[in-house]
């Protein structure tokens, strides 16, 4: 948001007065005197206004965790443990889910505070890929490939999902690559060819990968390196 804009939404200043705060250098952003009206307020910005502080500007927080069957992507239910319960961090409940997954789905999550950085994870607009490994209760055959590639009509929502690309591991095992997260999508996939899916594993979103030395229900934060690849 700009700077003018964020000031003349508070209460306390008008419009006139917003210019001149920015014209006498009384604005402070991140502790940088800023003059421009355009000057960009983000979510996690530090504002300051003749030193008395109007945003405190939290930083942007991120974790990976490898949640656990048997969990809700919730922050908040009343039956079932969540996934912000495996969380042992202050101000817990700043924090959101960038992707669900579903309550006996294993494999990455990612939790964060920012956003702006989740839907850039999470939007099927920004095309990242979400692999996941997937095991079937049938066979899977050769026409499976193909008919994902094309893309599968879903009456409910009245869409045909996005192409998505599956190699085959085994005979009832094969990892999954989709670009959107529809209502039990992986699920409603094989389930067109009446195949029962048994097991479901998210392994990457994105270029971020599940650490191989996390264990189901224990988390990290995210590294400059990995929070950059979004």
């Amino acid at each position: 948001m700009r700077v003018d804009r964020f000031l003349s939404n508070l209460p306390r200043f008008n419009r006139q007065q917003v210019r001149l705060l920015l014209v006498e250098n009384r604005v402070r952003v991140d502790g940088q005197v800023v003059r421009d009206p355009h000057f960009d307020v983000r979510e996690f910005s530090r504002v300051e206004v003749d030193g008395e502080l109007l945003q405190a500007g939290k930083p942007p927080r991120f974790f990976m965790l490898h949640k656990p069957a048997g969990c809700v992507s919730a922050t908040r239910d009343p039956q079932h443990p969540t996934v912000l319960d495996l969380i042992d961090e202050q101000d817990k409940h700043d924090l959101h889910i960038a992707g669900r997954l579903d309550f006996n789905t294993t494999g990455l999550m990612i939790i964060t505070n920012d956003g702006t950085w989740s839907r850039r994870l999470t939007q099927p607009q920004t095309k990242l890929p979400k692999v996941y490994y997937v095991e079937t209760e049938q066979d899977i055959g050769p026409a499976y490939a193909e008919v994902f590639a094309h893309g599968l009509y879903f009456a409910f929502e009245d869409l045909t999902t996005q192409p998505a690309e599956l190699v085959q591991l085994g005979p009832k095992s094969a990892r999954l690559s989709i670009i959107e997260g529809r209502y039990h999508q992986v699920k409603r996939m094989f389930g067109h060819f009446g195949n029962k899916v048994l097991r479901l594993h998210r392994e990457r979103m994105g270029a971020l990968t599940l650490d191989a030395a996390l264990q189901p229900g224990e988390y990290r934060a995210l590294r400059d390196d990995e929070i950059a690849l979004i």
